[in-house]
C-alpha cells in the first residue's frame, strides 16, 4: 500500500489556497469586463483587461515553471501572490485616476498570480502515488467551491462601497493575496534534485508535443479552458446589457464557478472508474450543451443554465486533460512540459478572451446578437477537441504513449 500522508498534507494547503487566493479570479471576472467597460473609450475593449490577466498569464507560464522546478513550488506561489498583490495595487490606481492603458498594467500583473494558481493542480500531483493522483487534483480543484461563494459576495459588498466604482473590490484583491500567501508555510513538497552533468535531460519541448496522449491532453484541456473564458467573460456584459442588475451577474458568475468545482469532489473517482477519455468526451458535450441552452434566449434562467453546464464542463474536460498530462511524462520533463502546456493553454485562453469582447459589443446591433455569435464561436473549438480525443482513443493501443 503507498502512503500517501504527505499528499494528503499537501492537497490540504492548496484546498486552503485554491479557497482564499482563488477568490480573486471570480472576484476580478465578475468586475473586469465591466470595469474595462467605464474606462475605455471603446466599447470592443471593454474585455481587454481580462484578455491582459490571461496573457499575463500564457507568457510567464514557462518562466513560473522554470522557478518551480528550480527553487520548488512554494517560492513560485509566493511569487504569483505578489504578482496579484502588484495587480491589485496597481488595478486599483488606474480606478482612482481613471487611467484604463494603468488599470491594463494592473491587469497584466494580475496574470502572474493566475500563472501560479494554474500550478496548483500540478503541485498536487507531485507528491500523490498514482492511483490518488486523479483524486488529487479533483480536491484541490474543489476548493474553488469555496472561492465560488466567496469571490461573488465580496464583489457585492465591495463593488459599490467607494466613491469610485470597484476600487472597493481591488483593495480587498490586496488584501486576499497578502494574506493567503502565509498558507504556502505549510506546503511540504520536495524541491526537485538539481540533475546531475550525465542525469536523463528527457524528450525535447517538439518531442512531447509529437506524444499522441501529451498533444490530445494539451488540445483538450485548451479547449476546455479558452471556451470557458470566452462565455464566462462575456456573461456580466451580457446580463447586463439584457436589462438585468449587477447583482445577478454576480450570481451566475457565483453559480458558474459553483459548478466547475463542486464536481471536483467525485471527477476523480469517475476517470478512475470510466477512464480518462470517457470523462474528457463527457466534458465536451456538456461545453456543447451549454451553448444549446444559452442560445434558446436571454431570460435569466437561460443565463444561469448555460453557465451551469459550462463549469461541469470544463471541469470534466480540464481535469481530464490534466489527469492524462500528468501521467504522461517523466519526473525530469515535468518543467518542460507542464511550462508548456500552460503556455499553449493560457495562449487559447487569450485568443478566446480577446475575441470575446469584440463578439459581444461589436458582432451585431444588440446584447443579444453579440451573446449567440459567442455561443457560436464555440464550434470549431470543440470539432477540433472532439475530433483529436477520437483520434488518440481510435489509434492502436501499444502506440499511444
Amino acid at each position: 500500500m503507498t502512503d500517501d500522508s504527505r499528499a494528503k498534507r499537501n492537497v490540504f494547503v492548496l484546498v486552503l489556497a485554491q479557497a482564499v487566493l482563488g477568490s480573486q479570479m471570480p472576484m476580478i471576472f465578475t468586475i473586469g469586463g465591466l470595469a474595462g467597460q467605464s474606462l475605455a473609450s471603446n466599447p470592443c475593449f471593454a474585455t481587454l483587461p481580462i484578455s491582459l490577466i490571461v496573457l499575463g498569464s500564457m507568457l510567464t507560464a514557462t518562466p513560473m515553471s522554470a522557478v518551480m522546478q528550480r527553487y520548488g513550488r512554494r517560492a513560485g506561489f509566493w511569487l504569483g501572490a505578489t504578482g496579484g498583490t502588484v495587480g491589485g495595487i496597481v488595478g486599483a490606481y488606474g480606478l482612482l485616476t481613471q487611467s484604463f492603458p494603468i488599470f491594463l498594467l494592473g491587469s497584466f500583473c494580475t496574470g502572474i498570480y493566475m500563472s501560479a494558481h494554474g500550478f496548483y493542480r500540478f503541485a498536487a500531483a507531485d507528491t500523490a502515488s498514482e492511483t490518488f493522483r486523479p483524486k488529487a487534483i479533483s480536491y484541490v480543484l474543489a476548493g474553488g467551491l469555496a472561492s465560488a461563494l466567496i469571490g461573488p459576495q465580496i464583489v457585492k459588498v465591495t463593488a459599490d462601497a467607494m466613491v469610485v466604482p470597484f476600487l472597493g473590490t481591488y483593495i480587498a484583491v490586496i488584501a486576499v493575496n497578502v494574506l493567503g500567501s502565509f498558507l504556502f508555510l505549510g506546503l511540504d513538497i520536495p524541491r526537485p534534485p538539481i540533475p546531475a552533468h550525465d542525469a536523463p535531460r528527457g524528450r525535447s519541448r517538439r518531442e512531447l508535443l509529437a506524444t499522441p496522449r501529451i498533444a490530445v491532453a494539451v488540445i483538450v484541456g485548451m479547449v476546455s479552458y479558452a471556451l470557458m473564458n470566452l462565455v464566462m467573460t462575456s456573461t456580466p456584459l451580457a446580463v447586463v446589457g439584457c436589462g438585468f442588475e449587477k447583482s445577478n451577474a454576480a450570481d451566475v458568475v457565483s453559480s458558474h464557478v459553483l459548478a466547475m468545482f463542486v464536481p471536483s469532489f467525485f471527477t476523480g473517482h469517475l476517470i478512475n472508474r470510466f477512464g480518462v477519455e470517457k470523462i474528457m468526451a463527457l466534458g465536451l458535450v456538456i461545453l456543447a450543451g451549454a451553448g444549446a441552452v444559452a442560445l434558446q434566449g436571454v431570460d435569466l434562467m437561460n443565463f444561469f443554465g448555460a453557465l451551469v453546464l459550462l463549469g461541469i464542463g470544463w471541469n470534466f474536460g480540464f481535469i481530464g486533460a490534466t489527469t492524462m498530462l500528468a501521467g504522461s511524462h517523466r519526473p525530469e520533463e515535468r518543467g518542460r512540459v507542464q511550462g508548456l502546456n500552460d503556455l499553449i493553454v493560457f495562449g487559447g485562453v487569450t485568443v478566446a478572451s480577446l475575441a470575446s469582447g469584440g463578439l459581444m459589443n461589436c458582432s451585431g446591433g444588440s446584447p443579444q446578437a453579440g451573446w449567440a455569435a459567442v455561443n457560436l464561436a464555440m464550434v470549431p473549438f470543440l470539432v477540433l477537441a472532439g475530433g483529436a480525443l477520437i483520434w488518440l482513443v481510435m489509434r492502436p493501443r501499444d502506440v499511444t504513449a
